[in-house]
């Protein structure tokens, strides 16, 4: 990941890494963390809850998931589908993928609830079209120790080599490239890095006076 400390938060200019393809259209957020995973005091060790039902039976034996295979373990760069991340607002979701070492999200459309989950983490969810997405898995279930570059500054997703290098012109909606890239999508370190304001405004409130 290519960042600096230029904001708030880390600015988040570009993310690389190997991929992991889950291939299907309105993955919702139950099917990314089930519900009853989701009740913890911290998001701590949600990751190894990613795609739960999808990946294992009711017998705890393995089904055929991306995220079980091994040659998939330690990729960084999930590529989805149409609508993914769609149902309910869980923010589980993104924190469970991010335990699980997801760094970025590359597909064809997002839930846009989901996508703003993932913002608040520094996330990027990058959009391309359905071929480039199709061509993209396709690489990844061929070349899984193939390099993925998602440039979230200029917009671009770079994979392949040489000849056979590929460049997605992607998309990254503009409140997020934003946040991203000048880092500002950390709300909580945006705060601490107004606190004067933050406190002024606070005692301007007659609901935050004391009587005293």
């Amino acid at each position: 990941m290519s960042s600096s400390d230029d904001g708030p938060a880390d600015t988040i200019e570009s993310v690389s890494g190997t991929g992991i393809p889950v291939r299907g259209n309105d993955i919702d957020t139950d099917q990314i963390i089930p519900a009853r995973f989701m009740k913890v005091v911290t998001f701590d060790g949600l990751g190894e809850f990613a795609f739960f039902d999808q990946r294992f039976t009711g017998e705890d034996n393995e089904k055929d998931h991306p995220f079980n295979e091994e040659r998939f373990q330690g990729a960084n760069v999930l590529v989805v589908n149409s609508n993914f991340g769609c149902g309910s607002s869980r923010e589980h979701a993104p924190q469970a993928l991010q335990r699980w070492g997801i760094d970025a999200v590359v597909g064809e459309s997002f839930a846009e609830i989901f996508a703003g989950n993932c913002l608040a983490l520094g996330i990027p969810t990058v959009t391309a079209s359905t071929e480039e997405i199709g061509a993209l898995q396709a690489y990844v279930e061929e070349h899984p120790e193939g390099t993925i570059s998602v440039d979230v500054e200029r917009e671009l997703v770079v994979y392949g080599s040489g000849d056979d290098e590929t460049a997605i012109n992607a998309d990254v909606a503009d409140a997020q490239h934003k946040a991203l890239v000048e880092g500002v999508w950390d709300t909580t370190a945006l705060m601490r890095a107004n606190e004067n304001s933050v406190c002024e405004t606070a005692d301007s409130l007659p609901y935050m006076q004391s009587d005293d």
